[in-house]
């Protein structure tokens, strides 16, 4: 899972999450820093409306939480799903002794990004992609 530092960068980079079963994601409030949450039909669900998404929360959870707009929720990419963000800018991840790199190619430049996750190496890489598109 990537750090919460990264996913802020990502979401402030212009990063758009639209939820799906399986997606991991913090709420934006001090109190629930340490929680990460779980988006399924069973327990949290997306439910779109003309004035926004929310995230729902079936009554499942311990706390009386019913819903949250998708603003208050930080997204936490898998790697599998950052992998797919880079598309064919993608060229490799290799594992180093302390660290993971991942090999991108943005136009005629060669970029690595290493991180001892993997995951977190992915998000550089799409942080810099976004950087550069924008």
């Amino acid at each position: 899972m990537i750090s919460t530092d990264l996913a802020v960068a990502l979401r402030d980079a212009g990063l758009v999450w639209h939820p799906a079963s399986g997606d991991r994601f913090q709420l934006d409030e001090p109190e629930f820093e340490a929680d990460v949450f779980t988006v399924s039909e069973m327990t949290i669900e997306p439910r779109r409306y003309p004035t926004g998404t929310i995230l729902a929360f079936n009554g499942t959870t311990e706390w009386a939480l019913d819903s949250v707009a998708l603003e208050d929720a930080l997204w936490l990419p898998r790697e599998d799903q950052l992998r797919e963000l880079l598309r064919g800018a993608f060229r490799a991840l290799v594992r180093l002794p302390d660290a993971h790199r991942v090999d991108i190619r943005i136009g005629e430049a060669d970029l690595s990004f290493e991180h001892p996750e993997p995951a977190d190496a992915y998000a550089l890489a799409v942080l810099e992609l976004l950087r550069r598109i924008s």
